[in-house]
């Protein structure tokens, strides 16, 4: 008898995560999900970072996401390893941070009855996550992996959670064909800008607010160029003092907690209030 040459679940995530560019996970180790560390043990080229708490773990994952551009991923096991994690999902839902959270669940059998550390993975992430389910069949771990990557990367970034059943991980699926997930990305209309345009030319007292997720070095020269040529003055939101030159001529400061009161007084009275990102 030929042994199975198919991936089991936990095979098939470690390949998903791969095929999206993961190079880097952090975890709590859990018995709740063997099978994806021992895949994750024989993948060299993803990193296995092993935190004592799980809400460091999150932190770390989310931190890592901010200063990378690449989703983070952690692993947790269920009950109160994953109520820990909710600490760094809370973080990354306020700061628009794409971040991956997977829970070791009581197999699907056992789920619904109060089994030992059980969770109800919507119920306890669904105000946080930008999506929380859990996966109940194998076979369709490449589309609710995908849908994961692509909900916490596309438009407003955030975290995602999904419950991984323990016996579901063990389970043969068939090759996965599947390429990484795809990016929505939303632009505004030549119209929205022409209208921008105009609003600016009759605006006396304008100012933008920048923020938000998904900045390079390219984005914030082009808003500075614009700032510049508009003479625009431009304050940052809470936490995104980095989105703008805070040396530059036309930075007004960053609004948020403790702000400049001159700053809080520019705001109120603005005719035009430009929010970038945020």
């Amino acid at each position: 008898m030929t042994a199975d040459k198919r991936p089991d679940g936990g095979q098939a995530i470690v390949e998903l995560l791969r095929r999206n560019g993961v190079d880097r996970v952090f975890t709590v180790p859990g018995e709740s999900f063997l099978p994806v560390l021992d895949a994750l043990h024989d993948a060299p080229d993803i990193a296995l970072v092993v935190c004592r708490q799980e809400g460091g773990a999150s932190m770390m994952a989310e931190a890592y996401a901010k200063t990378t551009g690449r989703p983070g991923v952690c692993f947790v096991t269920r009950g109160p390893g994953s109520a820990n994690a909710l600490a760094g999902l809370h973080v990354a839902a306020q700061d628009s941070t794409p971040l991956l959270v997977f829970v070791g669940q009581v197999p699907r059998g056992f789920q619904q009855r109060e089994a030992w550390q059980e969770v109800d993975v919507g119920a306890l992430f669904g105000s946080v996550a930008k999506w929380a389910s859990d996966i109940q069949d194998a076979t369709r771990l490449p589309e609710y992996l995908s849908r994961a990557f692509t909900t916490a990367r596309s438009g407003r970034q955030g975290p995602v959670v999904l419950g991984l059943p323990e016996d579901l991980l063990y389970e043969r699926i068939e090759p996965i064909e599947l390429g990484p997930a795809a990016i929505n990305q939303g632009y505004p209309a030549p119209a929205a800008l022409e209208r921008l345009q105009q609003l600016l030319v009759e605006a006396r007292r304008p100012l933008a607010i920048l923020g938000g997720s998904g900045w390079n070095a390219e984005c914030r020269q082009q808003l500075q160029a614009f700032a510049e040529t508009q003479g625009l003055p431009v304050a940052t939101a809470f936490r995104r003092q980095d989105r703008f030159d805070n040396g530059h001529p036309n930075y007004a400061g960053d609004a948020g907690l403790g702000m400049n009161p001159g700053l809080a007084a520019l705001i109120r009275e603005a005719d035009l209030l430009i929010a970038v990102g945020t």
